[in-house]
């Protein structure tokens, strides 16, 4: 297949960015404020989805003004810029994890693969009708795009952009989403005809049929251990299945709803399962307790639709990027220390809470006050002991 290369790489070297090009983060919080806010400004159009890469060193964005762009985390610096990708919107990219290499999709029917390093395409697939997404699986090796008018699921090698599998018709009406499964053995496509779908990769067929929702699905995920699939809707609510036991046949599944005000266009898992963050078109992004199936903290700082959101591989982080051309990080690592999320909390009747220390589960009624909110009993006791060993030994000393 052909190969080109995308105008105006921004080079690594600070020394080759000029003043006009040099970007970086800012920091837009109140001085007070536990969840810290650190926004970049770089795109002229809506930002449609962003990724953390190479251990959360950097992070990728794709944009509809036609660019793709990686950004330091630390500084929020550009680092490389992809001018005139494609011709059109881009609505989604997805790098490998080590982030050399990247897929891309667009309004103007291609999905192509490129070297993040040099810049040079390095295959280009074409869909009969706009690419809405497109995924990299989890080992690299596959690709996956899904597209408008004709409704088509195609899965790529992603070395050399051969075609592995292609089914037209995939959905009734466009597909909004993609995802490959934990495992790479499946791939899960969502679509504005309100279903959601399992293509099972070794027989190549449909194993799964979720319905449910009453309006389009426009995003979905699956939990890291594969035991949980959400998918999240324009009807405002997320759906959460149960997909290793197969309950969800016989009870259907469970639902986050009453925090979104608009549509809800993008949800993701937290890395230990435990959380989900999603955004929507009410400007908010919602972090979940999985769990005890309830809202944990509302952030509000976007000025437009939220397009995308994730974690950072050790949950602390946030990342989300909109409609109002700005991509932020939110720092929620001491979310839990909040006041209105503490009584929140406790007014619900929360069964389980993770432990800041051990990091186990433990029941909040071995809780005595909401100081003790992040620490379980034994890592009370344990800094207990070690209080009375210390100070026994000082007055030894004495």
């Amino acid at each position: 297949m052909p190969t080109e290369t995308a105008d105006g790489i921004a080079l690594e070297d600070p020394e080759e960015i000029t003043p006009e090009k040099e970007i970086t983060a800012t920091w837009e919080h109140e001085d007070l404020a536990t969840v810290r806010i650190k926004v970049i400004r770089g795109h002229s159009d809506a930002v449609n989805s962003c990724q953390y890469l190479r251990d959360d060193e950097r992070i990728l964005t794709a944009s509809s003004d036609r660019s793709i762009k990686i950004w330091t985390t630390d500084t929020g610096r550009l680092a490389h810029s992809f001018e005139s990708a494609h011709s059109q919107i881009i609505t989604e990219a997805r790098a490998t994890q080590d982030g050399k290499r990247f897929l891309s999709g667009s309004w103007d029917k291609f999905v192509k693969a490129w070297d993040a390093e040099t810049g040079k395409n390095l295959w280009t697939g074409h869909h009969e009708g706009a690419v809405m997404c497109c995924k990299l699986s989890h080992d690299g090796k596959l690709a996956a795009s899904g597209s408008d008018l004709d409704n088509t699921l195609i899965v790529w090698e992603t070395d050399t952009g051969k075609i592995v599998h292609k089914i037209p018709g995939m959905h009734s009406s466009s597909i909004t989403s993609c995802i490959f499964s934990p495992n790479d053995d499946k791939v899960c496509t969502t679509s504005m005809d309100r279903t959601s779908k399992f293509f099972d990769l070794k027989s190549c067929a449909t194993i799964i049929k979720l319905g449910g929702h009453i309006n389009v699905i426009a995003d979905c995920d699956f939990s890291p251990d594969e035991r949980k699939f959400a998918t999240a809707s324009w009807d405002k609510n997320i759906q959460v299945w149960d997909i290793a036991t197969g309950t969800y046949r016989s009870k259907g599944p469970s639902t986050l709803h009453g925090s979104h005000d608009g549509s809800v266009s993008c949800c993701r898992f937290s890395n230990d399962g435990q959380m989900m963050v999603s955004g929507s078109y009410d400007q908010n992004i919602v972090v979940w307790d999985v769990e005890n199936m309830m809202e944990k903290v509302k952030l509000q700082g976007h000025t437009d639709w939220v397009e995308d959101v994730c974690f950072n591989k050790d949950d602390s982080w946030l990342l989300s990027c909109s409609k109002d051309h700005t991509i932020r990080m939110w720092n929620i690592e001491d979310s839990d220390k909040i006041p209105v999320v503490l009584e929140k909390r406790k007014a619900v009747g929360l069964k389980i809470i993770k432990c800041q220390n051990c990091g186990k589960p433990f029941s909040m009624a071995q809780l005595e006050n909401f100081r003790d909110l992040t620490i379980c009993v034994f890592c009370r006791l344990q800094a207990t002991e070690h209080t009375m060993v210390s100070t026994i030994s000082s007055n030894e000393r004495l």
